[in-house]
């Protein structure tokens, strides 16, 4: 294995330290990825470096022009505090030349919007929930062909983003009231989609023109109330104590095997029709009808150990390094 000069971009506020002495354990948890991703490329031999950005351009033009590092580990999920912006580093990285990690500028853009996500779905026959768009600025006009229960979320925002057993809504009142909490807190347009009673089902896929779907995951939480929906909130996604209290866990799912080659196959179509490359997850509910409906794809997944990317390509006999080294090298093999 060459060793490479590898840039790692990550948030400014997500540069790790030298150590993880004196960190509290929600400190820990925040910069778990960066931590996890930086520390293990040095122990393959790597030369690493890490740059924090928020705002501006600018050093990430002079790290690459001054240092040529061979690789940019992209880690950013966000610019000048806008999700939307993400396509806008990968576009910049193209333009200078150098390879990246992870997904390119168009695969972001279609995987960002999940009404036009869910629309490419429908067209290649994948099952989704059914769902409209709430508009800022708009009354919210609820579809006749709609049902109850119903979620309500951020249009563009990942990881859980202002997701929480609230989101889910039995009438027109609360569902009016979600999404401006929606419109009102994250900024963005609201998606609301007919909430799909089952399980939550993640499949990480791993290439760019022969993939590897890693065996999927099943979110669980013991410490669940009788008869309360199951929803990745945000605090199930964030909060390391309330995963602690929750018993909140990702297991192997009990499929047969027809559900396994049907979820291979979607997982696929869905992977190649958002024009994924690198790494990515598709997240499904498999609803009490025995079928698998697409919710979202996550570009950028979290990459810490542990989590549902690296936990899947652990059950497929990649551990933690040499799953980071399988996108250093798709990342290497993805250059213009």
């Amino acid at each position: 294995m060459r060793k490479r000069r590898i840039l790692v971009l990550s948030h400014e506020d997500h540069v790790v330290p030298d150590s993880l002495d004196g960190l509290s354990e929600q400190q820990v948890h925040d910069i778990k990825t960066e931590w996890g991703v930086v520390t293990t490329l040095r122990a393959l031999g790597h030369e690493v470096r890490q740059l924090g950005v928020r705002e501006e351009l600018l050093p990430i033009r002079r790290a690459v022009v001054t240092w040529k590092p061979h690789l940019v580990f992209n880690l950013l999920e966000e610019f000048q505090e806008e999700a939307v912006y993400d396509h806008a580093i990968v576009s910049y990285l193209q333009l200078l030349g150098v390879p990246f990690t992870g997904c390119g500028p168009r695969g972001l853009m279609l995987a960002r919007d999940k009404s036009l996500a869910k629309k490419l779905m429908i067209y290649h026959r994948v099952r989704v929930p059914r769902f409209f768009v709430a508009r800022l600025g708009r009354k919210t006009r609820l579809p006749r062909r709609l049902q109850f229960p119903l979620i309500v979320k951020s249009l563009v925002e990942e990881a859980s983003i202002a997701i929480a057993k609230a989101s889910i809504v039995n009438n027109v009142e609360k569902l009016e009231e979600r999404v401006q909490f929606v419109h009102d807190r994250v900024g963005t347009d609201a998606i609301v989609e007919e909430f799909i009673p089952g399980r939550e089902i993640y499949v990480a896929v791993l290439g760019n023109e022969r993939l590897q779907v890693l065996p999927p995951q099943e979110l669980v939480i013991g410490g669940r109330a009788e008869g309360e929906p199951l929803i990745a909130t945000e605090k199930v996604k964030h909060d390391a104590a309330y995963q602690e209290k929750k018993k909140v866990d990702l297991i192997a799912p009990d499929l047969t095997d027809l559900q396994r080659r049907k979820l291979d196959r979607i997982s696929r179509r869905a992977y190649r029709t958002l024009e994924l490359r690198g790494y990515g997850r598709l997240d499904f509910r498999l609803g009490e009808d025995g079928e698998f409906y697409f919710l979202e794809a996550n570009p950028n997944p979290e990459l810490a150990d542990g989590e549902e990317a690296a936990t899947a390509a652990k059950a497929a006999g990649l551990e933690y390094p040499a799953f980071l080294q399988k996108i250093v090298n798709l990342g290497l093999r993805s250059r213009r």
